[in-house]
């Protein structure tokens, strides 16, 4: 198993976000801005998930290094049966 560091084009993740319909984020036109711009005011759901996407703290890259180097030495073990587990004990809980 390789790990590798996510590359993701910040431009296509713009597009993906201004595509979306699903009424997370509110936008109107204010009539009073010079002509040709417009102002466009966000609900406080979208600045949140706006200062969500833009946070470099999603990934603890010194904890992923100290893995990747546990899994190349061997030291870490992978158990499949414990994973199972987790698996099953979550799939319950989500039917419940």
């Amino acid at each position: 198993m390789k790990i590798t560091s996510p590359s993701i084009n910040g431009s296509a993740i713009n597009s993906v976000a201004s595509s979306r319909t699903d009424g997370v984020a509110s936008a109107s036109v204010s009539s009073s801005p010079a002509p040709g711009k417009g102002a466009v005011d966000l609900s406080s759901t979208a600045r949140h998930l706006s200062g969500l996407q833009n946070s470099d703290n999603d990934i603890n890259m010194v904890r992923v290094n100290q893995i990747r180097e546990a899994l190349a030495s061997g030291q870490l073990k992978i158990d499949p049966s414990r994973i199972a587990d987790g698996l099953i004990a979550s799939v319950r809980d989500l039917l419940k």
